[in-house]
């Protein structure tokens, strides 16, 4: 406290004081007294200042956050899909590729939505996996939403996707199951095109889907190992028949110049035992010519040839590149501990285990694909499927399937340990979330 303020105080304890320094010495008290409210304030604000600065950061992060929930909110309540579903509100954050990780959820039952096709409706699905018409009757497998830890994944909307198509071309390039995706997503879209504006080409190796009044394409390429092989148009059934043409991909990939959006995968065709008859050069030099190599070998180097394609020929200003990882087999019930059941056969529901990862998937594979993607120049997306489609022992076609282009038979159907299919998936059905994800990429 100021000297001269002390002095007050002690002036007013002081016996008989002048008459005429009484206005003067309460003036001056007032005056110290507000003098010391002052200080202790500024001391206060001082204070207050110095904490704010070490807490600045976490306190703008809080309010980014804040801010982003905010935002989100308000775009789920006014956010109605072309089928008049709200979505409602949503704590978490909207689908980020960089930050939100599709590894990370669960799949949760809601009756509530309707896929936006079915087998009979869509006329464009193949009969393997038209799983209603091939006599499946229980249909919760068509009622799971993945749902991300940490972010909301945008619903497939037909129309935005279209206008995001507008003027381009999207290809899904791989095995029969990259054609249950492509199926998939002509299916999502196709609805909402009048008749009359929307077509469909059927090829043995191309086929295109087109619709006319958006001028876009959604394609297909057969191309089961990306690379060349003896079993590209006419399949040889026996694997250990096959020879792989790993340095090569030229004559596949003239078909892929020019696409927009172009969607690779391979993976199951590779599992068909542990070594793999490797060529280099021309078939020409006959079974001469080839090496008996590991699987993760082969792979790596059929891989190592697309990507050199890839970063070669693609024009990043024009063409985005999309890789879809290994879609996973379940074959062995007993992965997910049910000893006595028959691979997939009568599954209902996904495994709810956290994590769970099961025969069906080879981690060497997905980790070729990790290595051989991040030292390519053109930016590739992986679309990360595998664990969320681990969980999903139910939605495979099993025993509503065809084989040699027939249904099977009430007999087949009774023998699920020879006949159930545990690679391929019912459409509707996940294949639906595979491109739930790209759309929102894309978006």
């Amino acid at each position: 406290m100021p000297f001269s303020c002390l002095s007050a105080f002690l002036t007013m304890g002081t016996a008989n004081p002048l008459r005429r320094k009484l206005s003067l010495s309460i003036i001056t008290i007032i005056i110290c007294a507000l003098a010391f409210v002052a200080l202790l304030y500024a001391e206060r604000m001082s204070s207050f200042s110095s904490s704010a600065i070490f807490t600045f950061n976490s306190c703008a992060r809080r309010n980014a956050a804040a801010g982003s929930k905010q935002k989100f909110s308000l775009f789920k309540e006014r956010n109605v899909d072309s089928t008049g579903l709200n979505y409602g509100t949503d704590d978490r954050f909207e689908f980020d590729p960089d930050e939100c990780s599709l590894v990370h959820g669960k799949w949760i039952f809601n009756r509530s939505i309707k896929p936006l096709y079915s087998d009979r409706t869509c006329p464009y699905l193949d009969r393997q996996v038209s799983c209603v018409k091939n006599g499946r009757l229980d249909s919760d497998y068509r009622h799971w939403e993945w749902q991300p830890d940490d972010c909301t994944l945008p619903r497939f909307d037909p129309k935005i996707a279209l206008r995001k198509l507008k003027g381009k071309r999207l290809m899904f390039v791989g095995d029969s199951l990259q054609r249950g995706q492509w199926q998939s997503f002509v299916c999502l879209i196709e609805s909402v095109i009048p008749e009359g504006l929307k077509s469909m080409k059927r090829g043995r190796l191309h086929s295109v889907f087109k619709a006319k009044e958006y001028d876009a394409t959604v394609e297909f390429y057969w191309a089961p190992f990306l690379v060349e092989s003896n079993s590209d148009l006419h399949i040889i059934t026996d694997p250990k028949k096959r020879i792989l043409k790993v340095d090569s991909v030229a004559k596949h990939a003239k078909h892929w110049i020019g696409v927009d959006i172009l969607v690779f995968n391979t993976y199951v065709w590779w599992m068909s035992g542990l070594r793999i008859k490797s060529l280099w050069g021309s078939f020409a030099n006959g079974e001469e010519g080839y090496q008996e190599l590991d699987t993760t070998v082969s792979y790596t180097l059929g891989l190592k040839t697309w990507a050199n394609w890839v970063d070669s020929n693609v024009n990043p200003n024009k063409t985005r590149v999309f890789f879809t990882t290994m879609s996973p087999s379940h074959q062995r019930s007993a992965d997910w501990g049910n000893v006595n059941g028959t691979k997939c056969f009568n599954e209902t529901k996904p495994i709810t285990k956290k994590r769970h990862w099961g025969s069906g998937s080879d981690k060497r594979m997905m980790s070729v694909v990790a290595s051989v993607v991040k030292r390519m120049k053109i930016p590739v997306t992986l679309i990360n499927i595998t664990q969320l489609s681990e969980y999903r022992i139910d939605g495979h076609t099993s025993v509503y399937t065809e084989l040699g282009g027939k249904v099977l038979t009430d007999e087949e159907k009774a023998d699920p340990l020879h006949y159930a299919d545990c690679i391929h998936w019912c459409l509707p059905g996940v294949p639906d979330t595979w491109n739930q994800i790209l759309y929102a990429h894309l978006l």
